[in-house]
């Protein structure tokens, strides 16, 4: 039905209806399922993003330690009133950092697109709830709308850190959030693809560096980076602001950077964060050597 986010702005037009239908139809001519199979399996992942969210705002840690309890320190602070972004915001990041942390302790997340950008759509989506007050059908058709910018990126250019870096992974995922978002709050298709194409471009570049191979850091921390982002980007979409470059373009543009990009900075822990002193001693403290396989540390466990 689209293969890129012109056509898919012009079918919801065009049909006056949400991104998010235009998506459902997209999976009901496909996998040849019924509309109520299709969104009862959404309804599910939905379930699942929330789990996560609870069970990490319990606090969690990882097998590693790197990473753990950041998100109840959040909402420690956001709960204290002294926050300085302001409670949606605050509460987007807490719930992003949330569910990379239940990611990283080996929990059942959702991968949007991927296990190590996680945390960025089910964050926004269960701060703007918030707010918006949706029903549980809104919430459903949120996860669609993500869902068509992601079947986008993933046909167009690349959802993988290791083939484009982790602006292929928080990138696209803190793009989709904001597009979604926008459909949320009552914006038009276009301002939707407004908003991913404002985002993705204040994320082009990203590498993937995870230090010592593992998705904690600096993931977890990239993914309260990445909410922060939606949602300011899907609020300049909502005032009117739009991106000079079509969202195609930037979405190309992503690729080619990625392309572009050393392996070294492709998820190899070869570069970056990881290759710094206290990147490579912490990978010796986890490992016991450096470049051990984190299938033998798991074995381990």
């Amino acid at each position: 039905m689209f293969r890129n986010v012109a056509e898919l702005v012009e079918l919801a037009q065009s049909n006056k209806v949400k991104i998010a239908e235009i998506m459902i139809q997209q999976e009901m001519e496909v996998s040849e399922r019924s509309r109520e199979d299709i969104i009862a399996q959404m309804d599910q992942n939905l379930s699942v993003m929330e789990q996560a969210i609870e069970r990490g705002l319990k606090g969690v840690k990882s097998h590693s330690g790197l990473t753990g309890g950041d998100a109840v320190l959040i909402q420690n602070y956001l709960q204290s009133g002294k926050s300085l972004s302001g409670n949606l915001l605050l509460d987007a990041v807490s719930k992003a950092v949330a569910t990379n942390e239940v990611n990283a302790a080996m929990g059942v997340i959702c991968a949007t697109p991927t296990a190590g950008s996680a945390g960025v759509v089910p964050g926004t989506l269960f701060a703007v709830k918030e707010q918006l007050n949706p029903t549980r059908m809104e919430m459903i058709e949120f996860l669609f709308t993500t869902a068509a910018f992601g079947f986008v990126v993933a046909n167009n250019a690349s959802i993988s850190g290791a083939a484009g870096g982790c602006q292929a992974e928080v990138g696209s995922a803190s793009a989709m959030a904001a597009a979604a978002i926008v459909e949320m709050a009552g914006g038009t298709p276009q301002q939707s693809a407004e908003a991913f194409a404002i985002t993705m471009k204040n994320m082009l570049g990203l590498v993937c560096d995870p230090v010592a191979g593992l998705v904690e850091v600096p993931c977890v921390k990239r993914n309260a980076m990445g909410a922060s982002n939606a949602i300011t980007a899907a609020d300049m979409a909502l005032a009117g602001v739009t991106s000079r470059i079509p969202c195609d373009e930037v979405i190309s543009a992503m690729y080619e950077i990625g392309k572009s990009m050393p392996s070294a900075l492709r998820e190899t822990a070869e570069g970056g964060l990881a290759a710094t002193p206290t990147g490579r001693r912490l990978e010796e403290e986890i490992f016991g050597k450096p470049k051990a396989k984190l299938v033998d540390y798991l074995l381990t466990k």
